[in-house]
Formats: C-alpha cells, sequence, structure tokens
C-alpha cells in the first residue's frame, strides 16, 4: 500500500447498534504516544530499528496471551511514536468493547486517522467477575509498559516523557470480513516502509 488507507480510521465512529462485542472477533488496535514523541525507535530506509524500549514494548505486547488466554495475537508492529496490531477475541471469551468516551482533542493527529475511540487508560472493571473488555486489555499493556518505561528512564537513562507516555485514549476498528483483514495486515505489515506517507509521521 503506498499510502495510508482511511478506510481503515473511519472518520466517524462506525459502533453496531445491537452488536454483541462479547463474541468472537477481530479488533485493528492503534495506540499512540502523547504527543507522538518518538520513544521507541527510528525508522532507516523502510525498516523500524527498535530501541530497548521497542524491544520491552515489543515483549510486552507478545505476552498478553500470557494475561488473557482467550486473546491472540495477530499481524503487529511498533513504529517510533505508536502501535498498530490485530488482535482476536477467541471462542470462549468474556471480553467486550467499551462504552464509547470522547476522543481527545490531540491536533497533531489528522482526523482521517481516528477510528473508534476506545476506553481511556486506568479505567478498570468493577466488581470480581465483571468481563473484561478491549479497554482493559489495552489498558493493562500501556500500564505495565509505562512502569517499565520509567524503570528504564530511571536505570538505563531512557528518553523522559512529560507527563504521560501514552495518549488518553487507544482507537479500535472491528474487522468485519477477509477483505478488510487483508488490507489491514498488508497496512501493518507496510508501515515503517511508508513512514514518510504515515499521518502519524512527524
Amino acid at each position: 500500500m503506498a499510502r495510508y488507507d482511511p478506510r481503515i480510521h473511519h472518520r466517524r465512529s462506525i459502533r453496531l447498534k445491537g452488536y454483541d462485542y462479547s463474541q468472537p472477533g477481530l479488533y485493528f488496535i492503534t495506540i499512540c504516544t502523547q504527543n507522538l514523541e518518538h520513544f521507541f525507535g527510528e525508522i532507516r530506509n523502510g525498516i523500524m530499528g527498535l530501541n530497548d524500549a521497542g524491544i520491552m514494548v515489543h515483549n510486552e505486547w507478545i505476552s498478553i496471551p500470557e494475561r488473557f488466554p482467550n486473546v491472540k495475537l495477530h499481524e503487529f508492529v511498533v513504529m517510533p511514536n505508536h502501535f498498530h496490531s490485530i488482535m482476536e477475541i477467541t471462542v470462549g471469551a468474556t471480553l467486550v468493547v467499551a462504552p464509547r468516551v470522547a476522543a481527545p482533542n490531540d491536533a497533531q493527529i489528522n482526523e482521517n486517522a481516528r477510528g473508534q475511540p476506545g476506553q481511556p487508560q486506568g479505567v478498570a472493571p468493577t466488581g470480581k467477575n465483571k468481563p473484561k473488555t478491549v479497554g482493559d486489555i489495552v489498558g493493562a499493556f500501556q500500564s505495565i509498559v509505562t512502569v517499565k518505561y520509567i524503570d528504564g528512564v530511571k536505570n538505563n537513562h531512557w528518553r523522559r516523557f512529560n507527563g504521560k507516555l501514552w495518549q488518553r485514549n487507544y482507537w479500535e476498528h472491528i474487522i468485519r470480513n477477509e477483505n478488510e483483514y487483508i488490507r489491514i495486515s498488508e497496512y501493518i505489515k507496510n508501515n515503517p516502509l511508508n513512514w514518510k506517507d504515515d499521518k502519524f509521521y512527524g
């Protein structure tokens, strides 16, 4: 794919009324650093070179199924200032997508790059047996990465961040068919190659 495909990140929420978000399904997830700061490495000649922080992010993501056994990971990429992944909720999952919340007003992100706003970081379910949400998974990932990044700042001189490592929200998109899955997978694979055309480039 030569350019960012706006069909992947829709301008308006496409959350379906009556859709059972607890059923098995595939979700395209995008998470951005606060102010799109470059914390995780750099791209040279179309190849993403992870720094130590980026390697940590990679390792924490691939460990998600250990914490959430009903989650299967598909294509993903750690970029200098954001993260894309296809995440699958498998049969028997007790996961649901969180209720819609307002997307942050970040002028550095083009509106075309916004999908459905997901649950804010740090929102935890109440009640011991309440079903986990996609937001819970993303929030757990963000929180663990933040703690380990802070440790890297203290002990390994990683680049400091101001206030928060991540933007408050993530963005999600429900993948509804095979063609969409293929298109999004290719977009993720080619993200480093097309970095200078990416809406998150800066």
